[in-house]
């Protein structure tokens, strides 16, 4: 019997407007800027002469290598991915996208954004849609209390506003 081995690349990546962008210019750089001047480094140092001993070749090799995987790691997340544009949501409850306005179990007031895990900036409030405090935010209304799990342990938030908006 095979078993199907799993990776983030088997699971849909939702990913804003925004967001998808920044996945094809930084693909875009990759291959058609910065892999090409590697390869003219590489095929100038190939062209001195003696390779185990030339540490541009070397390192050149190193860089394509590092280039590669990563334009093959934006290749997949760009195949994967299913753009939702927050300003077309048009919805009764917390969703992707959604910029969310809550209150803490302190008082404290919070905004997140929930986004895809390519545009998380967490230190900014821009989480992505799979993580514990995204997860419990989804499907909720204004006023509904939500509970998830924190490293230091059970957390509250209750939910004042949401709107989607140009993130």
């Amino acid at each position: 019997m095979k078993y199907k081995h799993t990776t983030s690349f088997d699971q849909k990546n939702l990913i804003t407007p925004q967001g998808y962008k920044a996945l094809e210019d930084e693909f875009s750089k990759l291959k058609f800027e910065d892999r090409p001047k590697t390869v003219e480094v590489v095929s100038w140092a190939a062209s001195n002469g003696d390779r185990s001993e030339n540490a541009d070749y070397k390192y050149g090799k190193k860089k394509l290598r590092e280039i590669d995987k990563r334009l093959n790691f934006l290749g997949k997340r760009m195949e994967l991915a299913k753009v939702i544009d927050p300003e077309k949501q048009n919805k009764d409850y917390i969703d992707f996208g959604a910029t969310v306005k809550v209150l803490d179990d302190e008082d404290n007031t919070k905004i997140y954004i929930i986004v895809g895990g390519d545009e998380s900036e967490p230190d900014k409030g821009k989480i992505s849609w799979v993580s514990p405090i995204a997860k419990a935010l989804l499907k909720a209304k204004v006023g509904d209390y939500v509970s998830f799990k924190a490293p230091s342990g059970e957390k509250g938030l209750e939910i004042v506003s949401f709107k989607y908006k140009k993130i």
